[in-house]
């Protein structure tokens, strides 16, 4: 591809099958995204209400998962979120192909979570890890408009606890 040439990014629903490529894509996004077996990948997408992916040429190259609340996913932080929101979409995972980083992907598949929550009147909830650090997410999720509302430390790992609401002052 050339310098400046416009990519043709289509975004649909993630399936079921693809879920060796999901997690593949998530391998080289660690430890950010968070180390998960392919089977945990299968029972996220079982999970979620919203999960697509970006492609390009039909291949995939990134992905977000996002789950609604009260579901029985055992994450620390997601339950974080149950505890103190009613409404949520909470995004577990967003990666992209190495090849394929700083294309603006990840902000294509963030801007169809985000409409996809201001249709559902519901905030979008994500953290990002402090411990290890991921300065790359914390500038991603400032550009995004996302607040931070918390911390949360566990084992080894900390994270801040980011919402995004696009229906404030509404």
């Amino acid at each position: 591809m050339l310098v400046g040439e416009i990519m043709d990014i289509g975004v649909r629903n993630l399936a079921y099958s693809e879920a060796e490529m999901i997690w593949a894509i998530n391998e080289e996004g660690l430890p950010g995204t968070g180390k998960v077996s392919q089977q945990e990948i299968k029972a996220l997408l079982e999970f979620s209400s919203l999960s697509i992916g970006a492609y390009l040429e039909d291949r995939l190259v990134g992905f977000v998962i996002c789950l609604p609340p009260n579901t029985e996913y055992g994450s620390l932080n997601y339950a974080w979120f149950n505890q103190r929101y009613d409404k949520f979409l909470y995004v577990d995972r967003i990666a992209v192909s190495v090849e394929s980083q700083n294309q603006n992907i990840g902000s294509i598949l963030y801007e169809h979570v985000k409409k996809q929550a201001e249709e559902m009147g519901v905030l979008v909830a994500a953290e990002v890890n402090i411990y290890p650090p991921n300065p790359g997410s914390m500038r991603f999720h400032d550009r995004h408009g996302f607040e931070q509302v918390g911390v949360l430390d566990h084992d080894e790992k900390s994270v801040a606890l980011f919402v995004y609401n696009s229906n404030e002052g509404k």
